[in-house]
């Protein structure tokens, strides 16, 4: 690696080497080759004059690619694409006259990046199930641990930490649901020509409309698709960029919900993300124990999000058939969209991997707040045994905020069940059974069950390779 020139952080301290593989110079322009072979082995299939001696030279270079040539011929013709035919023709003097023929630059650009994006997010969908399928372990093995609920990140409502875990992860299912939608419809541009008549192949094939169909075909198929899209312009619609990456943006957005929740129970010493032997928190703070796998996970995220509009805004400014300022842009966004997402869900995985819990502090932080909670349920046993709703009702409220008082004021314990125990209206009910916490969690554990054995379990099921394949090292 060298030091003296930017180097992207998403290839050097975040992404994995598989992304940052199959976004990288050498992909891309081998991919292209195979582009241009196919289409020369269906032209020779629909019978255009193409030797097989011509194609063999073509298959034996595929990966050779002359990086160094390709600048030169770039830096003389400024073109990327005709560098590379001229580049590989120089390697391939017998092919020469028959690469790229017919086709337009997108014929190699935009199916490569096609592929491209098919492989990425069979990548992302694999690290997606892997964060989905720890997350499902931890909220089982804490389906019944009581815990705070909060609303307006104000105490609320008891609840479990499984349970809470399951909205984490359920968020992480409907993005699954998304990314195996994008797989499912997702084609290749095919071979459409310069403004997507296919004008200049129909001129190869000398008017013959059914040749034409049947080297899209043939193409799309050696490629790996069943079908290209209906119709484009010279480029496929960019709207397949701003569907791809919105489907990026919510595994960011679901990453970025969990990041934050995870930092502020960290906070409240509840929850702690992974912590090593020799990590350092802080360079001036030792005691320090930062949760700097979350924070990094939520600055990923946001950058992830952000690139969502930046597909969005290049859809909607291309111009007639096509125009070249979505180019650069997109070499940018596609490629940074995948790496940060990628990179998220590894955080993320890891992070799940370590979680820490510590039940003696949630205890803790939920009897502070528990009597509030329990006035309901007195309130209803008081009159049970014979009291009036509304006189008890007042005393609760006249208590609740003496008690609330106390503790604001003077930092002390909240002491309200000792108020309404001095009080006699209160005399007849066990207000000391009202403290249990588990009988405030409704169906917490119940409904931690019922998701794991209806959206986890087949999950599992269906990408049981994957998930064989997630238990590589988590170090992050």
């Amino acid at each position: 690696m060298t030091h003296d020139i930017y180097q992207n952080p998403l290839n050097t301290r975040y992404a994995s080497r598989e992304m940052s593989g199959i976004w990288s110079a050498q992909k891309k322009h081998s991919t292209w080759r195979r582009l241009w072979l196919a289409l020369a082995e269906s032209q020779q299939e629909l019978g255009l004059d193409i030797s097989e001696a011509q194609l063999n030279e073509l298959r034996n270079s595929l990966d050779d690619i002359d990086f160094e040539s390709a600048a030169k011929h770039e830096k003389n013709v400024r073109h990327d694409v005709m560098a590379h035919v001229h580049t590989w023709g120089d390697q391939c003097p017998a092919a020469k006259p028959i690469i790229h023929l017919g086709a337009t630059s997108c014929f190699v650009t935009d199916n490569s990046e096609l592929i491209q994006i098919r492989e990425s997010l069979m990548l992302v969908r694999e690290r997606l199930v892997n964060v989905i399928d720890q997350l499902a372990k931890f909220a089982k093995k804490y389906r019944d641990l009581p815990c705070l609920g909060f609303t307006h990140l104000q105490p609320a409502q008891p609840m479990t930490i499984g349970k809470r875990a399951t909205l984490w992860c359920y968020d992480l299912v409907l993005d699954l649901d998304e990314i195996n939608h994008r797989l499912a419809v997702l084609k290749m541009r095919g071979i459409k020509g310069t403004t997507g008549t296919q004008a200049t192949f129909l001129q190869l094939f000398g008017g013959d409309h059914g040749k034409v169909a049947a080297l899209d075909k043939l193409v799309c198929e050696k490629m790996g698709f069943e079908s290209s899209y209906a119709v484009t312009g010279q480029t496929y619609s960019r709207k397949i960029d701003a569907q791809v990456l919105a489907s990026l943006s919510g595994i960011a957005q679901s990453s970025h919900k969990a990041g934050s929740d995870i930092r502020i129970l960290q906070h409240r010493k509840e929850l702690e993300e992974p912590f090593e032997k020799n990590q350092i928190g802080s360079s001036a703070m030792a005691y320090k124990r930062n949760p700097m796998r979350s924070e990094r996970m939520c600055a990923l995220a946001r950058f992830a999000m952000s690139l969502q509009a930046n597909a969005d805004q290049t859809m909607a400014t291309q111009w007639m058939e096509r125009t070249l300022d979505d180019s650069a842009n997109r070499r940018l966004s596609l490629p940074q969209a995948f790496l940060s997402v990628d990179a998220i869900l590894i955080i993320y995985r890891n992070i799940c991997d370590g979680l820490v819990v510590y039940p003696k502090v949630i205890e803790k932080n939920l009897n502070a707040e528990l009597p509030f909670m329990a006035t309901e349920e007195i309130l209803m046993a008081g009159v049970a045994a014979g009291g009036d709703r509304q006189e008890l009702h007042e005393l609760i409220r006249v208590y609740s905020h003496e008690a609330s008082k106390v503790v604001k004021e003077e930092g002390l314990p909240n002491d309200l069940i000792e108020r309404l125990t001095k009080d006699a209206a209160f005399s007849k009910i066990d207000l000391a059974a009202t403290l249990d916490a588990k009988r405030y969690i409704g169906r917490s554990p119940e409904q931690v069950d019922e998701f794991l054995r209806d959206y986890i379990e087949p999950i599992r099921k269906d990408f049981a390779e994957a998930l064989k394949r997630g238990n590589e090292d988590l170090d992050v």
